[in-house]
C-alpha cells in the first residue's frame, strides 16, 4: 500500500490490485522486500477535466520471485473478469481468508492445547482475530446447510459448495440478513459478523475447510480454479487482450532497464 501511494496510485486502484491477486498472494503474510508490481489502468475525463481512476486493464505482481499476470476481459454477454494471459481465471473457487483480520490467533493444529480445557485437542480450523462486528464473507458460492447456534460454537454457519467442499464459520455475533438454512450465497457475500459467542475467549472467526469430509488447513489447501475463458470465446479473448498484455510487458521491461541503469 505504501509503495503504491508513493507511486501516486489512487486508493481504489490499490485495493483492486489486492482483489485481483488475492487468490494467489496473501497480502498480509506473503509480501517481501523486492516484490514488484506494474499496472495499466484507465483515467476518466469529462470535458478535459480528470474525474477519477477507472478499471485496471492489465497488471503484474512479482512476489518472492514468482510473477503473476492478469488482464481484464469483457465477455460477449457484457460481464468482466480478470484472467491470466492464457485465459485462466485469476479467481479461485474459494477465498483464502473470508474476513479482514488483524492477526491469526490460533493456527490449524491437530495437536493444539485447548486454551479453555488445557488439554490437547485438535484445532481443525484457523482463528482470525478481528474487531467485533467485522463482516464475514462466504468463501465461495454455495448453499447454507446450517445457520444455527450451539453452546460451544455460538452462532455458526455451514456452507456446502457442491459435492466435495464444506466451509464452517463459528462464534458469530449475529447472522447477516436473510442468511438461513437453504439460502444460496455468492462468493464474497456477507453471511455474518465477528463475535465471541459460544466457547470463545475473545472476538474472532473460527474458520474450517473440509474436502470430502476431511478437515484441511485453509491457508495451505490447494484451491480449485474458477472457470476459464469459455472455449467458444478464446479467439475473441486473445484478440482483445493481446495489445494490453504486450503494453504491460513492454512497460515492465523498460522499468527494469531503467532500474538497472541507476
Amino acid at each position: 500500500y505504501n509503495s503504491a501511494k508513493r507511486a501516486q496510485l489512487p486508493d481504489n486502484i490499490i485495493m483492486e490490485v489486492a482483489n485481483i491477486f488475492g487468490w494467489d498472494i496473501d497480502f498480509v503474510f506473503d509480501i517481501r522486500e523486492g516484490d514488484r508490481f506494474s499496472l495499466l489502468f484507465e483515467e476518466r475525463y469529462l470535458d478535459g477535466e480528470k474525474l477519477d481512476a477507472g478499471d485496471i486493464i492489465a497488471a503484474s505482481f512479482t512476489n518472492r520471485g514468482k510473477t503473476f499476470r492478469a488482464v481484464r476481459y469483457q465477455h460477449s454477454d457484457g460481464s468482466t473478469l480478470y484472467y491470466s494471459p492464457e485465459g485462466l481465471s485469476m479467481r479461485k473457487a474459494f477465498l483464502r481468508a473470508p474476513v479482514e483480520f488483524s492477526r491469526i490467533s490460533s493456527s490449524f493444529n491437530l495437536r493444539r492445547k485447548h486454551p479453555l480445557y488445557k488439554t490437547v485437542r485438535p484445532h481443525r480450523g484457523i482463528d482470525y482475530a478481528a474487531p467485533r462486528g467485522t463482516p464475514i464473507l462466504a468463501a465461495g458460492d454455495g448453499k447454507v446447510e446450517q445457520a444455527s447456534r450451539t453452546k460451544a460454537n455460538g452462532n455458526y454457519v455451514v456452507i456446502k459448495h457442491g459435492e466435495q467442499f464444506v466451509t464452517k464459520y463459528l462464534h458469530l455475533s449475529k447472522f447477516a440478513r436473510n442468511i438461513k438454512t437453504g439460502k444460496r450465497v455468492k462468493q464474497g457475500q456477507t453471511i455474518g459478523y465477528v463475535g465471541a459467542t459460544g466457547y470463545a475467549t475473545g472476538p474472532h472467526l473460527h474458520y474450517e475447510f473440509l474436502v470430502n469430509g476431511v478437515h484441511q488447513n485453509p491457508r495451505t489447501v490447494q484451491l480449485p480454479q474458477a472457470q476459464p475463458v469459455p472455449q467458444r470465446e478464446i479467439a475473441r479473448f486473445q484478440a482483445r487482450t493481446f495489445t494490453n498484455i504486450l503494453l504491460l510487458d513492454h512497460f515492465r521491461e523498460q522499468a527494469a532497464l531503467a532500474s538497472a541503469s541507476r
